[in-house]
This record gives structure tokens, sequence and C-alpha cells, in this order.
């Protein structure tokens, strides 16, 4: 079995439609573009030959050219005479966007139906990449705040914050009884963009005694990062992480297609 047909076994990519219009070339074309812009191909593999191109797909050795010309034509692909063919697309995976009111309601009602244990509530200096993140000056404070949430008597979430622009002293009652985005309102910091990361990590020890569990063990980590617009301009606002029990929770998102 030649390299294209093995990386396109068990997928619906070994084979052309022949039922519509559509001239085989650019049948074949669109395939192997939609592969390479989706990472599938990655950058810098080598592309099968014409004549595999062609015995692989059941088509002409002129239609597999013609294919690979329209690819080189838009830069995914480089020719080299004795060298084969490359791909020189580089996939770089894009953010997932959804609607920012939806998501911070969501995070409001999650912290609305769940116990919180505030264990620290302090202005603090924050450490040097948060504090250029949040472009704060190196003696400037800024509300540092860790919790640890509960679901049914069980730990769940451990979370780390630094916020600036709060204008009001605030106390760990107020966190104790109050979503964070609730006081944040309160406080007119408004919130404008949102961008998040997760990833795995592993437990460390004082990770794994808030959250029961050991040392060493998985954990979900989110990453979010909260602006607020000020003249125009985006400024972080508010550093969270998270760490997730992994057995506890579970990050979802239902997404649908506009209209």
């Amino acid at each position: 079995m030649n390299a294209i047909a093995n990386l396109f076994k068990d997928t619906k990519l070994h084979t052309l439609e022949r039922d519509t219009p559509t001239p085989l070339y650019y049948k074949l074309y669109s395939l192997l573009k939609g592969a390479i812009l989706d990472g599938t191909i990655e950058n810098g593999a080598q592309m099968p030959t014409e004549q595999q191109l062609a015995e692989t797909f059941n088509v002409s050795r002129i239609t597999a050219k013609r294919a690979m010309d329209e690819l080189a034509a838009e830069t995914l692909v480089e020719r080299r005479r004795g060298k084969g063919t490359h791909v020189t697309y580089e996939y770089t995976p894009k953010p997932v966007q959804a609607p920012l009111i939806g998501m911070l309601q969501e995070i409001e009602s999650m912290a609305r139906h769940s116990d919180v244990k505030v264990l620290k509530c302090r202005m603090q200096l924050p450490p040097a990449p948060i504090r250029e993140a949040l472009g704060v000056g190196a003696s400037d404070k800024v509300l540092q705040l860790e919790r640890v949430r509960y679901r049914d008597g069980q730990p769940f979430g451990y979370y780390m914050s630094w916020t600036n622009g709060l204008k009001k002293t605030v106390s760990k009652k107020d966190f104790q009884t109050s979503p964070r985005l609730a006081i944040f309102r309160k406080q007119g910091l408004k919130i404008t963009h949102v961008t998040q990361t997760i990833s795995a990590t592993a437990a460390t020890a004082e990770l794994a005694e808030s959250l029961d569990m050991d040392v060493g063990a998985p954990l979900l980590s989110l990453v979010r990062h909260s602006f607020k617009t000020v003249r125009g301009q985006e400024q972080l606002a508010d550093y969270l992480q998270v760490f997730y029990h992994p057995d506890r929770f579970q990050y979802q998102m239902d997404l649908t297609l506009d209209g």
C-alpha cells in the first residue's frame, strides 16, 4: 500500500465522488488541500508521486499532475526535481469562539451551585510574569485569591487568581457568599473579552492535599485571561488558573453553526 493510501486508510478520503459534474482533478485537489489545511498531512511531509496518486484514486496521471499543480500554485506544497513534493503549509490550531455572555453566565451558575472555601484573599505583589501581563508597576499590589470549590462535599477545583482594577476592599466573606463575577460587576469591572486554554498537568503535594488525590495524579489545568476595554484598548484585568479533579469535573461545550 502506498503512502497516501496508508495515510487515508479507514477514512472517507480514500475515494473520490464521481457522480457530480465537478472535474476529477478539482476533487482530488480539494481533498488533498483539505487534508493539508487541517493538519492531517503535516508540514514537511513528502507527498506521493503523481503515479501513486493516480493508482490510489483511480484517475489518470494527468489528473493527478493537475491537482498537484494547483496545490503548488497556492504554495501549499513545493515541488523539487529529484527530491519530490513536500508540504510547505504550517497548520495552526484555531481557537473555538463562543458567545462571551453565555460563557460568563455558565461560569457564574457553576459558582452559585457549588460550595467554596477561601484560602487566601489579600492585596499582594504579583509574580513578575503576571505583573507584566496585568500591566502594573513593580510596587503595585493586586488582589490575590485562592479558593477550593466543592460539590456534594467533594473538592473538584482549586482556583488561583490575580485581579487588577477593583475599586473597593473585598474580604474572604464576600467571596464565600458571592461569585467573583458578581463582585466584579458591583465594582464596575466589566469584562469584554475572555481567552482560555485547557491542558493537563500533575498534582503537586499542595494540590493533591486540597483536592483529595494522590501526588502526581493527572489534573485538568485551565488558564483564563479576562480583559476589560480602556479607551478602546484591551487590558488584562484578571488572570485565573484552575486545577480540576478529572473524576469530579468535566468541561463541556455545546456549539451550533451560525445560520
